[in-house]
């Protein structure tokens, strides 16, 4: 009775998270494919791929110590049935720490969007395009590499086992709103910029050459995963500010409404998880950039995992997000 009490559902999805986390970071650090794609091109698309693949990589490494001390601290947490609450914190600070290093990685990313804006600008384009480089390439990777490892970085300062919770929450719902964001606005612009390459009717309807005849093959769930991508996960990110602006005055992880932050974690969840699976079920043999974005450079594919956490927090409603440390 008492081991059935302790391994909750909460607990166990926790678990697969970490165990996810874990497992795609380790495949993205050593997969070494990428090496050398840089060689075949011309500059400056060879000097900046090569920086970026290099700076990524490296600041991936940290993502790969922090999956290495959340798996650990988890699975020695669930063997021991408990850790003291020094550990705990200094475990979580760590990965917070080293997840803001690997999201500074894209650093270079941001400082070439930057760079590119900067040369419409002199180059007197026209405002339909500086709109286009500001909104969807300046913006979302300044966020992602700059204010993202800045506020994770703060939410490790504010953890301290010594002083009231109610700092960190503020700093935790903060950390967690912003991630939203940030996937909103970077997987917005990869999908806007495959409609301006293939066009408009890409979103439902395809056309393909069979036997030296022209084909139309429909394919509705490309306007799903626009939709959902554009618009659901800008519907989600408007939820989440929301909610953290209301909790923002909680003192306790108690005071904090479970439901509410399991509906949002299994919403974003089935965002990954829809997009992993349309392609394996519908997408067959087509490829563009955004399946080429989303299943062979998205570092945070592991959040596919996440409804295996958010549905214990939907659905059971008498369990405590807080567990005493001893």
């Amino acid at each position: 009775m008492t081991e059935e009490k302790f391994f909750t559902p909460l607990k166990l999805g926790f678990l697969a998270v970490v165990i996810a986390y874990f497992l795609f970071t380790l495949h993205g650090m050593f997969t070494l494919s990428w090496i050398g794609e840089w060689e075949h091109m011309r500059e400056p698309a060879r000097t900046t791929i090569f920086v970026e693949d290099i700076t990524a990589t490296t600041c991936l490494a940290f993502r790969f110590l922090a999956s290495i001390i959340a798996l650990s601290t988890t699975v020695t947490y669930l063997i021991r049935r408990n850790m003291s609450k020094p550990t705990t914190y200094k475990a979580v600070r760590l990965v917070l720490v080293f997840e803001g290093i690997y999201w500074l990685g894209l650093a270079t990313t941001a400082w070439y969007s930057v760079q590119r804006f900067l040369q419409l600008v002199f180059n007197n384009a026209s405002l339909v395009n500086l709109t286009y480089s500001l909104s969807l390439s300046v913006i979302p990777t300044i966020l992602e590499a700059i204010i993202l490892p800045i506020i994770l970085i703060i939410f490790a300062v504010k953890l301290n086992p010594k002083k009231p919770l109610k700092t960190p929450i503020k700093w935790g719902l903060i950390t967690g709103t912003f991630y939203i964001v940030v996937f909103w606005l970077i997987n917005t612009a990869e999908w806007i910029s495959v409609i301006q390459q293939k066009g408009i009717q890409y979103l439902w309807m395809i056309t393909t050459p069979v036997n030296g005849v022209n084909q139309i093959v429909y394919h509705p769930e490309h306007l799903v995963s626009f939709v959902i991508t554009a618009f659901g996960l800008a519907a989600l990110a408007i939820y989440t500010v929301n909610f953290t602006r209301k909790s923002l005055g909680a003192e306790t992880l108690e005071e904090l409404k479970e439901g509410t932050i399991g509906a949002i974690i299994l919403s974003l969840g089935m965002f990954f998880l829809w997009n992993y699976f349309s392609w394996v079920f519908f997408a067959g043999n087509t490829w563009n950039n955004w399946y080429a974005w989303f299943l062979g450079h998205n570092m945070d594919l592991w959040m596919l995992s996440l409804p295996l956490l958010g549905l214990p927090l939907l659905f059971n409603k008498k369990h405590k997000i807080h567990n005493k440390s001893h």
